[in-house]
């Protein structure tokens, strides 16, 4: 897959850009979802039918971010994630349009004349709830409109579980409970996160559980604060491993702001400036604070145990 960083204004070159003919999937798809997936993958279909490349285009960083509205908390997939999940959707090209406060003034006409057409988008694909243009002015009905004989629409109807509708905010409501198995059935996979492996207090290996301190290398929405049993994707290995996410009470006084320790269970070796993609599978307890330094021993001993018969 091929990904192009598009700003506004400019100039859509067919020089520069080399656009052909195209089924463009258009959302902001942070998530990735089940909901999205059915977007993207209906582009994808109509693509492989027609003959033609199946694209998606999606803006960067987050509108809510840019404009400061709403309680924006970080990314479920930033673009790096999302690149790895389109790629294996079959999608032949990402466009990243660059959202900043100018493009959100664009009008809706101009969104359609200056960017979609000028990439060949023969059929445009989106959500039965897409808005865009300045404050949403534009909904699937003027996207057909303005798109007129030169390119046409698909709306897919929204993906429901159990009668209710896939969205971002309902899994990030999930994922700050810390309910990693009814999110991961929402998104379609497990909750994943990015870190590069950083030097910390070392207190791990001198108790006996040696653990990877992660700096996340995006803003990524934090799931709630205790253990997790974790799978970790290091240089195409896949190990089993416990996370504890939090401000370890037991060491230190609260206002520490929360690390992320992974302790892997089927690895030793040092993972120094290594990054590593987690998936946080299950949640196994919240974080505590103990009497004693054995008694936090025996229960990250019994928390290795946990995450192993919960992984195998």
């Amino acid at each position: 897959m091929k990904t192009v960083m598009l700003s506004y204004p400019r100039t859509l070159s067919s020089e520069e850009l080399h656009p052909q003919p195209q089924v463009l999937a258009i959302g902001q798809f942070d998530g990735l979802h089940l909901g999205h997936a059915s977007v993207i993958l209906s582009a994808v279909r109509i693509a492989r039918e027609t003959g033609t490349q199946a694209a998606v285009m999606t803006f960067h960083p987050h509108p809510k971010e840019v404009m400061r509205k709403g309680d924006y908390e970080g990314y479920l997939t930033p673009l790096k994630d999302k690149e790895d999940i389109l790629s294996a959707m079959g999608v032949d090209v990402l466009y990243v349009v660059e959202f900043n406060e100018q493009f959100s003034h664009l009008s809706p006409d101009q969104f359609v004349q200056d960017l979609l057409l000028p990439l060949q988008t023969r059929t445009a694909v989106v959500g039965f709830d897409f808005r865009f243009g300045h404050k949403g002015a534009g909904d699937e009905a003027l996207l057909r409109e303005l798109g007129g004989e030169q390119m046409s629409v698909e709306t897919v109807p929204p993906f429901l579980l159990g009668g209710k509708k896939v969205s971002s905010s309902l899994i990030r409501g999930l994922l700050q409970r810390g309910e990693m198995d009814e999110a991961s059935r929402w998104l379609g996979r497990p909750y994943s996160i990015r870190g590069t492996v950083v030097h910390g207090e070392k207190r791990g290996r001198t108790i006996g559980f040696p653990t990877a301190n992660l700096e996340l290398t995006d803003r990524y929405v934090a799931p709630a604060t205790g253990v997790y049993a974790v799978r970790v994707e290091y240089r195409g290995q896949e190990l089993r491993g416990v996370m504890n996410l939090g401000v370890k009470p037991t060491f230190h006084e609260q206002g520490m702001k929360p690390t992320f320790e992974v302790h892997l269970l089927d690895f030793e070796g040092q993972l120094y400036d290594e990054e590593l993609k987690v998936e946080l599978v299950h949640y196994i307890r919240p974080e505590r604070k103990f009497a004693s330094i054995d008694a936090l021993i025996a229960q990250i001993r019994e928390d290795a145990l946990t995450a192993a018969r919960l992984l195998s």
